[in-house]
C-alpha cells in the first residue's frame, strides 16, 4: 500500500500491515509523514521520541507503553486483532530499551508495532532486542523518479536531490537553507548528540573528504590523510555513515572474469543534493556536457537503483567492477535465475560504439548481458550492448 507525502507524492514503499515492523531510513526521507497517512492518532498509540518531553517520560518508564496500550484497547474493543490498536514509535533508537517491552508486547499481548529509526547503529552498539525475527524490516529512501511522476525534473533533482522537504518547495533560498542545515545540524550535531562520535572536528573533516570521493573506490589510507585522522578512525567513521542510511557501500563484483579486479568497495552518499551541500556546491550552477554533471548523474542513477531494488523487491545485489588496468562497469546486477546484468552510465545524449567497447567486452567474459543508461531520447544497440533512455532502462530493469 502505497500513501501521499502530504498529498504531493505516492510513495512506492510496500508495507503490509499484518505484522510489526522497523522502517529505516535517513532523517528527513519521509518516514514519519509516512507514518501520519498510515496510521491515524486517534486510533493508535502514538509515541514521538523526537520530542523531548515524551522521550524523558517514556526513558524514565518504557513499560508505560503497554499500559496506554490497554487502556486505548479498552475504548476500542475488537474480536479481530486486525482491527486492535498498533503502538507507532518514532525514532525508536532513541530509547533502545522500549525494544524489550515491545518484544514483550507481540509475545504476550499480540500487540502489532510500527517503529521507525534514522539508524539501527545505537540500537546494535547498545545490544538492543531487535525482536527476534517477530518484526519485518523496511528502508525508506530519498524520493525516487517515479515517486515524483510529472512532477521530475532531472537537472533540478540532480542540483537538489530528492528530500521531501526540498522538492517540496519552489523556493531555492529554502532549498539551499535547508540543505545547508542538514549537513551542519544533522550530519554533525545530531551525529555528537546521538554519542556516536567523541569529537565533532575530526569527523566534520572526515565528511568534507567524502563530499569528495563519494562515487569513488574506498581508499582508506588516502581518505584517513587527507582528513587528519588514523585509518581506524576512518573504518569506523564510514561504518557511522551506512549505520545512519546517510550512505552505502557499492561492493566489488564477487564472481572471478579473465581479467583482474579491484576489490575495494565504493561508497556513495545517499542523497546528490546532500553531496552537493557537503561539497560546497549549491550555489554552483550544473551544466550538462560537464564532468560535475556526469557525476552528479552517475550518483543519482546508483541511488535509484538502490532505492528501486529494494522497493520493487527484486533482491538484486548490486556491486561495480573495475580491473587492475582501469576497464570500469558502473553497475552490476547479479539476478537469481538470471545473467548478470552489466550497466554503463552515461550523461551524454548520444553514445557510440567507441563508449561502450569495454562494456562489451567486460560483459562477454562476465557472461553477462550489457546495457546502457544515458540521456538519449530513443532506445537503440550498439553489438550486443541495449542503449536506453535511462528512465526506461530503469523500469525495465526492475519491472515497474
Amino acid at each position: 500500500m502505497a500513501y501521499n507525502y502530504d498529498m504531493k507524492y505516492e510513495r512506492s514503499i510496500t508495507i503490509r500491515k499484518s505484522k510489526s515492523f522497523f522502517l529505516f531510513g535517513a532523517r528527513g526521507t519521509g518516514k514519519s509523514t509516512w507514518l501520519q497517512q498510515a496510521f491515524s492518532e486517534l486510533d493508535h498509540l502514538w509515541i514521538d521520541l523526537t520530542d523531548p518531553d515524551v522521550e524523558r517520560r517514556y526513558s524514565r518508564r518504557p513499560g508505560l507503553l503497554l499500559d496506554e496500550w490497554k487502556k486505548l484497547a479498552e475504548l476500542r474493543p475488537t474480536k479481530d486483532p486486525a482491527l486492535a490498536p498498533w503502538i507507532v514509535i518514532d525514532e525508536v533508537q532513541k530509547i533502545p530499551a522500549i525494544l524489550d517491552v515491545a518484544h514483550t508486547g507481540i509475545q504476550r499481548h499480540k500487540i502489532r508495532f510500527a517503529l521507525t529509526g534514522s539508524s539501527a547503529r545505537k540500537l546494535k552498539r547498545g545490544a538492543a532486542n531487535m525482536l527476534a525475527g517477530r518484526a519485518q524490516t523496511f528502508h525508506m529512501y530519498p524520493l525516487t523518479f517515479v515517486e515524483l511522476g510529472k512532477q521530475f525534473d532531472l537537472d533540478d533533482f540532480l542540483h537538489w536531490g530528492g528530500l521531501p522537504e526540498v522538492q517540496g518547495s519552489n523556493h531555492l533560498d529554502d532549498r539551499r537553507q535547508f540543505l545547508r542545515s542538514y549537513q551542519t545540524t544533522y550530519l554533525r550535531e545530531e551525529i555528537l548528540i546521538e554519542q556516536l562520535v567523541r569529537r565533532i572536528e575530526p569527523f566534520r573533516m572526515f565528511l568534507d573528504v567524502i563530499g569528495q570521493v563519494s562515487g569513488e573506490v574506498i581508499n582508506i589510507a588516502n581518505i584517513a590523510r587527507e582528513a587528519q585522522i588514523d585509518p581506524k578512525s576512518a573504518e569506523r567513521y564510514f561504518e557511522i555513515l551506512s549505520d545512519t542510511l546517510v550512505g552505502s557501500y557499492l561492493p566489488s563484483y564477487h564472481r572471478s572474469i579473465r581479467k583482474r579486479q579491484l576489490a575495494h568497495p565504493k561508497f556513495y552518499l545517499f542523497d546528490v543534493g546532500v553531496w552537493r551541500a557537503i561539497r560546497g556546491e549549491l550555489q554552483l550552477p550544473l551544466a550538462p556536457h560537464t564532468t560535475q554533471y556526469g557525476h552528479a548523474f552517475e550518483h543519482f542513477i546508483i541511488q535509484q537503483a538502490v532505492a528501486l531494488n529494494e522497493y520493487s523487491q527484486s533482491d538484486f545485489r548490486l556491486s561495480y567492477l573495475r580491473t587492475k588496468d582501469d576497464a570500469e562497469v558502473d553497475l552490476i546486477l547479479d539476478r537469481a535465475g538470471q545473467r548478470p546484468l552489466f550497466v554503463e552510465i552515461k550523461s551524454a545524449e548520444t553514445v557510440t560504439s567507441g563508449d561502450v567497447k569495454n562494456l562489451i567486452d567486460m560483459a562477454r567474459d562476465g557472461e553477462a548481458d550489457a546495457m546502457v543508461l544515458c540521456r538519449t531520447p530513443r532506445p537503440y544497440r550498439l553489438g550486443t550492448a541495449e542503449v536506453l533512455p535511462w528512465q526506461a532502462g530503469l523500469k525495465q530493469i526492475f519491472g515497474l
